[in-house]
């Protein structure tokens, strides 16, 4: 399930100045979207690349193409009903929800992705979201005196209806948002001013959507020296923790985990953004939980980085740097399995013991190394049930 940050940056939060000022803060901090007013659209659309969501003013708006309305105006990705209307409490909800106005504009025919803002006001506005959400691509719900309860109900009775964007102030707040019911909301809908928790609010996204990996121990049971081979250097765009690296290893079943050289050593400075990984057949793994071979990787792709509690996080390869090289082949048994892999014969490269960070070249056969191990086999990078033997 992916995650979005939405900025809220329409006239309540003042002026332009003071919108600009948010839509900025959201497209330097990488959120997914701004809810803008209308009138709005076409000064974000100059500021940068950011899906637009607009608080419908003009309930005529006719498309004439895929990024101007009948007006040669910009327009939104999509149209949002409920502020000064019955979703925030501006006009009183009917008694019978076939006769809103809101919910008759949401339907109205358009060909732009439409949306509902309602204030959970009371049980009342709970049943005016959802009734809502039968109509509407995206649902914006914000409690009042914020209680977890309105929003476990609407995940559960609406939850695959719709995207529900739950509205918060704080990062803590889209932590929970995004956890309740172990579910979660699909976005929310940040009202801040603070560049600093714009920035927290997309890393929580982005904690969200990362896999957390079971990391296990497995015996070194073999090391020699085997010769050159091309090696791999996958100098990423970002810069890496002590205890990060990544997955890498000559069986996708069985993949080492190699330290990133944060380390300053006697021989070379730290490079924190590199990631020594092993000769060009090996494979690493990638953000949508499948490999790719080394010799593959190709500036702008995506790895997986993963810390020794297995949590993981994207980088960007800014270069791959091959060269030939001496190597060790390192046999590792794993519950009675047996995976291997190439590294290359060099005290910079590091990989987990128990004992902590120990270089290749003091590796001793006995030793128990960190690895990501899972007991399937893989097509072009993708798991497959069938039987594939390695060695």
């Amino acid at each position: 399930m992916s995650r979005a940050v939405w900025v809220k940056a329409d006239d309540s939060v003042g002026d332009w100045e003071d919108r600009r000022a948010r839509i900025t803060a959201a497209l330097e901090a990488g959120a997914d979207w701004v809810l803008v007013d209308e009138v709005d659209v076409p000064r974000v659309r100059e500021l940068g690349e950011i899906g637009v969501a607009a608080f419908r003013t003009d309930a005529d708006v006719t498309v004439i193409d895929d990024a101007e309305d009948g007006e040669g105006r910009p327009i939104p990705d999509a149209l949002i009903v409920g502020k000064d209307g019955e979703g925030d409490g501006t006009i009183d909800l009917p008694g019978d929800f076939s006769g809103s106005a809101d919910l008759s504009a949401l339907r109205r025919s358009s060909d732009l992705a439409g949306g509902a803002y309602v204030r959970i006001l009371d049980e009342a506005y709970e049943e005016f979201a959802e009734a809502a959400a039968a109509d509407a691509a995206y649902t914006i719900v914000v409690g009042e005196d914020w209680t977890i309860i309105p929003l476990e109900n609407l995940i559960a009775r609406i939850g695959e209806e719709t995207e529900l964007v739950a509205g918060v102030t704080t990062a803590e707040e889209a932590r929970t948002a995004f956890e309740t019911l172990e579910i979660g909301a699909d976005a929310v809908l940040l009202d801040s001013d603070d560049p600093d928790e714009i920035r927290r609010t997309v890393a929580v996204r982005d904690e969200a959507d990362r896999e957390r990996l079971d990391l296990e121990w497995g015996e070194l049971v073999e090391i020699e020296r085997v010769g050159s081979a091309d090696r791999v250097c996958v100098d990423t765009g970002n810069l890496l923790e002590d205890d990060e690296g990544m997955l890498v290893g000559s069986m996708s079943r069985g993949l080492l985990f190699v330290h990133a050289e944060t380390a300053d050593s006697p021989y070379v400075a730290s490079r924190p953004f590199r990631v020594n990984a092993g000769a060009v057949h090996a494979y690493v793994r990638t953000p949508d939980g499948g490999t790719k071979y080394l010799s593959e990787l190709r500036s702008g792709d995506e790895v997986q980085v993963v810390d020794l509690d297995g949590k993981t996080r994207e980088a960007i390869v800014g270069r791959v740097k091959i060269e030939k090289r001496p190597m060790f082949r390192l046999a590792i048994d794993v519950g009675g399995d047996r995976v291997e892999t190439l590294l290359q014969n060099a005290e910079t490269i590091k990989v987990a013991t128990r004992e902590g960070r120990t270089a290749v070249t003091d590796l001793a056969v006995g030793d128990e190394l960190a690895l990501y191990y899972e007991d399937t086999a893989r097509h072009f990078g993708e798991a497959v049930e069938e039987s594939i033997v390695e060695k």
